[in-house]
């Protein structure tokens, strides 16, 4: 057929059926069906649209969206079924605590794709000239404490690649070491190389704490793994075309490479920042001087967590240059975790520790019971550690390993008991078989 189209009955007014074929037009345009590619009748009213106007009317359409849009209408392409409150719900279903570092990263992660989105909308009415800036996000916070598991989650919640980089492997152009550019080809790779894909997607640059300056003055010598960075960084987080080799590594003169903007690409920042607190601390406490000067209310640095005080002022006296301090104008502190918060890490999450063992042990036909006193005891031995949850799993995995490794040769195991002894000494854990039940 030269022309694919529906053919719609036709009907005489008044009339219960078809009763004869008569030659069809588009009530809008008045062709023929011969006219056209396609040819749509309306449900009820004898109404016919023809492909040509179908095309047209979508072209009016969007002509005209960006001077009526609403709210709801501006979310598009990855936010179409978010809002920032149920961005922050589905990080609570995966992190502990941290309520006030979930709601700061799921109003920024909200409005950064909704800033991406607007443009795709040509801008709402009134407000054709103006850009919204990116607003990049910084962690902060003790080690253990969940950044690195905030900013993947939320990138598995958005569907977005997602990239992660160490920030201590990057160095200054022309030095061994990383490329900042570099840290691109991972987010390239997670996005099987679609360059736009790869262009709305997520990096976390891990431990950017340590490319702080050395000292709060600059340095008589080359400090290639501190402000050197910093300044290589100041480009890609605000927005470039940047040349990126396929498969990592430095770049070379022949090296093909894909250009990726990273206008749209949400750079998110996490370190520890130890030495930090110092810092707030004096600044909270610092005497004023003259009369009538208002004094600061004593802060007690063992009660409460400083980095909720956290300024500007205070990343720049440890070390960060002012530019790239106004790259990352969204602070988010997370708090350090307490017994009762890791106690909820190991039992709640969807992906919960304890799950994960019992969903292992389940896979041998195992059932695996933990004893609250247990619990408690590892997370006691997390805290002497000090890297908060973080260590959780390597006490697991020691005091599981032993019998992980006798399981699968033991088809008559039906049950294993984890005890405050197994944890305190090492004493082997009850395993109930069928022989020992009989």
């Amino acid at each position: 057929m030269a022309n694919e189209r529906r053919t719609p009955k036709n009907y005489q007014p008044g009339g219960d059926g078809p009763t004869s074929m008569r030659p069809v037009y588009c009530t809008f345009c008045g062709r023929a069906a011969e006219e056209v590619q396609t040819l749509i009748s309306a449900p009820f009213g004898g109404a016919f649209i023809c492909d040509v106007c179908t095309a047209n009317h979508v072209d009016l359409l969007r002509a005209h969206l960006p001077q009526f849009a609403k709210k709801n209408n501006v979310r598009r392409a990855g936010l179409a079924t978010f809002t920032p409150r149920s961005i922050e719900k589905a990080l609570s279903e995966h992190i502990i605590e941290q309520d006030r570092a979930k709601r700061i990263l799921a109003v920024s992660v909200y409005n950064h794709y909704k800033r991406i989105d607007s443009e795709l909308l040509l801008g709402v009415e009134g407000f054709e000239d103006t850009e919204i800036e990116k607003s990049n996000i910084l962690l902060l916070g003790p080690t253990g404490t969940g950044k690195t598991l905030l900013a993947q989650t939320l990138a598995k919640i958005l569907d977005v690649p997602f990239a992660l980089a160490d920030a201590t492997t990057l160095t200054e152009a022309g030095y061994v070491g990383d490329d900042v550019e570099s840290i691109l080809s991972s987010l390239l790779q997670a996005a099987d190389f679609d360059v736009a894909r790869a262009e709305r997607g997520i990096v976390y640059l891990d431990e950017i704490d340590k490319i702080s300056r050395k000292q709060d003055s600059a340095s008589i010598t080359r400090d290639v793994s501190g402000e050197g960075v910093q300044q290589g960084l100041l480009k890609l987080l605000e927005g470039t075309i940047a040349g990126v080799p396929p498969k990592g590594g430095r770049k070379h003169p022949e090296q093909p490479l894909i250009h990726i903007n990273t206008k749209h690409i949400l750079f998110i920042g996490g370190g520890a920042f130890d030495g930090l607190d110092k810092i707030i601390l004096r600044r909270l406490h610092q005497t004023p001087i003259g009369f009538g000067a208002k004094i600061p209310t004593r802060v007690d640095e063992k009660a409460v967590d400083l980095f909720q005080y956290i300024e500007a002022e205070d990343l720049l006296k440890y070390g960060f240059i002012p530019e790239l301090i106004g790259r990352f104008p969204v602070l988010a502190p997370l708090n350090g975790l307490s017994r009762e918060a890791l106690y909820r890490v190991l039992t709640e999450p969807k992906n919960a520790l304890v799950k994960q063992y019992r969903k292992l042990f389940a896979m041998e036909g195992v059932e695996l019971e933990f004893e609250r006193a247990a619990l408690d005891l590892i997370i006691e031995k997390a805290i002497e550690r000090g890297s908060g949850a973080r260590s959780l799993r390597s006490i697991m995995e020691e005091t599981l390993m032993e019998v992980m490794f006798q399981l699968p040769d033991n088809p008559r195991a039906e049950k294993v008991v984890v005890t405050q002894e197994t944890i305190a000494s090492g004493e082997p854990m009850i395993i109930m078989s069928e022989r020992m039940a009989a």
